[in-house]
């Protein structure tokens, strides 16, 4: 039984964003890992006049694709990604979800506060080019237009309605710490799917980028275990 794995990425983001739960499956099993890049994403953003339905399309022909070559399709979405990747399991027969810090719900003001007073204390001491946080965005927040903002934003109220008809397992990862989509949204995805197998894990330290956070390898394991079973 031959098994791919789709992976994608979030808003304004690329595969770099899974690359580590994405080298571990490459480590630990012979699956078929795709990464696709939605249209305008990626290194380096070129985001103006793609719109949510450029970025559905694109997961859209991944998935067709992917099928094609194997017997099953697991797929993992991570931030937007999670939305899109329950919207393939609206429409195609995926096998099985992995939510990484899905954007049902986007933009947690508390965390947020907290991160740029970080980034402006570090900056104070003229530390924050080191700062990982500030690294990761600085580049976004020049390059992303409003209007992709709005897509974005279209994209989640346009998948919303297709929650309460996902039945597949599931697993969802989510931060406590997460500065972009509150960690409850979490808890509202798990109540929403109708699945009777399904999997809510906390990262108590955990950011958005939940992929690099330091216990990652710890649910790294368990997704594997998960994907792994029957």
């Amino acid at each position: 039984m031959s098994v791919g794995v789709l992976c994608i990425h979030g808003f304004s983001g690329g595969p770099y964003e899974i690359e580590p739960f994405t080298a571990y499956l490459r480590a630990h099993t012979d699956w078929l890992i795709e990464e696709p890049t939605l249209s305008g994403h990626g290194e380096e953003l070129q985001m103006q006049g793609f719109t949510a339905k450029h970025w559905l399309m694109d997961a859209e022909l991944a998935f067709r694709a992917l099928a094609k070559k194997v017997n099953e399709v697991l797929v993992v979405g991570f931030s937007m990604g999670g939305i899109i990747a329950l919207y393939l399991a609206k429409r195609y027969k995926v096998k099985k979800l992995v939510l990484l810090s899905a954007a049902a719900k986007y933009i947690s003001p508390k965390q947020l506060v907290k991160d740029f007073k970080m980034l402006a204390s570090e900056a104070y001491h003229r530390n924050l080019s080191n700062n990982e946080l500030f690294m990761r965005y600085r580049h976004k927040f020049n390059n992303v237009p409003l209007s992709s903002t709005i897509e974005f934003m279209r994209l989640v109220r346009m998948v919303e309605p297709y929650y309460k008809d996902i039945d597949i397992p599931v697993y969802i990862v989510q931060g406590i710490l997460d500065g972009i989509v509150p960690y409850h949204t979490a808890q509202f995805l798990y109540d929403e799917l109708i699945s009777n197998d399904k999997t809510l894990y906390f990262s108590d330290n955990g950011k958005h980028h939940i992929c690099f956070d330091k216990d990652c390898t710890k649910w790294f394991s368990q997704v594997l275990t998960f994907l792994k079973g029957k």
